[in-house]
């Protein structure tokens, strides 16, 4: 069925049958099955990516030379690669009767609070993303021996698997938050999973069929397309257990309280229309925020590509794509390196804004905006430089979901200064609680640790990026918003995903970066060989690197290395 056609409620109700009537042989299939068929996923993804990605690159309307075609290597072959992989060895540790993580991976900060880091965990993940590390902070009131014995809770005692229903009303923008959140569902979850596409990427559907093809002939997946109304029919179907779901909070509000004039009323109230758990990623006004210190010019310009690719990539159709730059406002080089970001809007290679009404917002986040610029002839993307942080200015409260960055300048005579304004900026004026990133560069940091450190503590956001966009927080941990929000108020929404160690109570995830690419960051103070990262806009072989990536990843054959290495190294 395709959107616009009338709703077989029929043949939904018969997807929903045979997944319920299934989900008990799911749960009880032993691990090493279970394991054994997730090690097959790899290899398909693999076999179909060159027609995916050109069918990606065709509905976003990308040439398939251009630039931005390394983006949907990145994004929808080696990411979802990656995670099952990470998903793998957790799982085959657990098979050996082992913790999901290494013991020494645990640790307790001074204030008590526990932290477990996830990445790297093999020799490759040091070479490849060399100078990368990930971590995941617990909920605090969780000690050290209650997360390693809390992890993976489901596979310690089978009888605690209580296989349900999951309905997943997947994104519209990126097609591995599919892959991940069926993989997180039938593997972290325990549960069997209908998955609705959004009509606005649902010809990744026969792709999603022909990779999970064992799951769906088993009776444990289904894939259905339409739209908001099979969506609505589905969540609300009593035969659905859960829902998962991304999106906006406009389409997590409809579906608890409605659009008809009653809703309004049943949100007051939290007399919600649903009675079922609902978990949901949904988006926010993300920060970046850049620390005051002694840059050298070529770190203005390197930082500069990191702002703007995670701005651009997707063309800006992501949840977490950075959409206020919080700069210092005495910072001498603050000038210069809104100049360099300006430069290379200006200079990248056009694309369409493929989303629907992204221009439509764009548009209105410029409205009344002294100096807004549209650096792209085609205005799918904007700068505005001078955003004053009282203004309650659109850019400010609406998530755009496009190609818009604002520019917000903050005082603070010192780093520890700034850092104070710019948390309490980011806590209590953006909406939303899902990614924020932090660029600090070495020597400054290692000034300011204790107060760099307390920022990092302090900011509420679920995914945090230090020198690193937050898509690579969605890539290598946990994902979700910061704990705390309810029905009433979604914000980000609720709960994790890409849970892959199944850790109890994540509260955030932190993922850093080296400040400088390989060989500066030799002179830095940084000893890393991590070269230009692959998802900068500007990398100039960013495919040829994410295919041999991909391809050893499947295979594991170190013939692989140099050609990898090679590539990489001229990005």
């Amino acid at each position: 069925m395709t959107a616009g056609t009338r709703m077989d409620t029929a043949a939904l109700d018969k997807a929903i049958d045979d997944l319920r009537s299934n989900a008990q042989g799911w749960a009880s299939l032993p691990l090493a099955e279970k394991i054994s068929m997730l090690e097959a996923l790899p290899g398909r993804i693999l076999q179909t990516a060159p027609d995916l990605v050109a069918s990606a690159l065709d509905a976003k309307g990308v040439a398939p030379k251009s630039i931005w075609a390394g983006e949907e290597w990145a994004t929808g072959v080696w990411l979802p690669i990656q995670a099952i992989n990470t998903q793998l060895r957790a799982l085959k540790r657990i098979l050996a009767g082992k913790d999901p993580v290494e013991a020494g991976a645990v640790r307790t900060r001074p204030d008590g609070q526990v932290v477990v880091d996830i990445f790297p965990t093999t020799a490759y993940e040091r070479l490849f993303l060399n100078g990368y590390r990930a971590s995941v902070w617990i909920e605090p009131g969780v000690n050290a021996d209650q997360t390693r014995r809390s992890s993976a809770n489901m596979y310690r005692d089978p009888n605690k698997i209580r296989p349900g229903v999951c309905l997943v009303l997947a994104a519209g923008n990126l097609g591995t938050i599919t892959t991940l959140d069926v993989m997180e569902q039938l593997y972290v979850s325990g549960n069997v999973c209908a998955v609705k596409l959004n009509p606005v990427n649902d010809y990744l559907g026969p792709f999603y069929q022909q990779v999970w093809s064992d799951f769906i002939s088993r009776g444990w997946l289904r894939i259905l397309n339409g739209g908001a109304d099979v969506g609505d029919y589905l969540a609300h179907h009593p035969k659905v257990d859960a829902i998962h779901m991304t999106g906006s909070s406009a389409t997590y509000n409809a579906i608890m309280w409605g659009t008809d004039d009653g809703a309004p009323a049943r949100r007051a109230e939290n007399a919600a229309r649903l009675n079922k758990p609902v978990t949901a990623e949904l988006g926010g006004v993300s920060p970046l925020i850049v620390v005051p210190g002694p840059w050298k010019k070529a770190d203005i310009r390197f930082q500069a590509e990191h702002i703007v690719s995670s701005k651009l990539l997707n063309c800006g159709h992501n949840c977490n794509a950075s959409q206020v730059l919080v700069l210092p406002q005495d910072w001498p080089l603050a000038d210069k390196l809104v100049a360099e970001i300006r430069a290379i809007m200006r200079d990248l290679e056009p694309r369409p804004a493929y989303y629907p009404g992204a221009v439509t917002r764009v548009a209105r986040a410029c409205e009344g905006m002294p100096g807004a610029e549209f650096p792209s002839s085609e205005k799918t993307w904007a700068l505005i430089p001078d955003v004053d942080p009282d203004s309650g200015a659109s850019i400010l409260t609406d998530e755009a979901f496009a190609g818009v960055l604002g520019i917000v300048r903050l005082p603070g005579a010192t780093a520890r200064e700034f850092l104070d304004n710019a948390v309490e900026f980011a806590n209590d004026v953006l909406p939303g609680s899902l990614g924020a990133v932090i660029v600090i560069d070495p020597k400054t940091r290692k000034r300011n640790a204790a107060a760099f450190d307390d920022a990092v503590a302090r900011l509420r956001y679920g995914g945090i990026g230090i020198n690193v966009w937050s898509g690579m927080v969605f890539a290598l941990a946990t994902w979700g918003a910061y704990p705390g929000n309810g029905p009433q108020d979604i914000g980000s929404g609720v709960g994790v995903v890409h849970n892959a160690f199944m850790l109890p109570k994540p509260q955030k995830s932190v993922v850093e970066i080296p400040f400088r690419p390989a060989p500066r960051s030799f002179f830095g103070g940084e000893l890393t060989l991590s070269p230009k990262p692959v998802f900068f806009i500007t990398n100039r072989t960013a495919e040829t690197t994410l295919r041999r990536l991909s391809q050893f990843a499947v295979d594991r054959n170190p013939v692989r290395l140099p050609g990898i290495l090679a590539a990489a190294l001229r990005g």
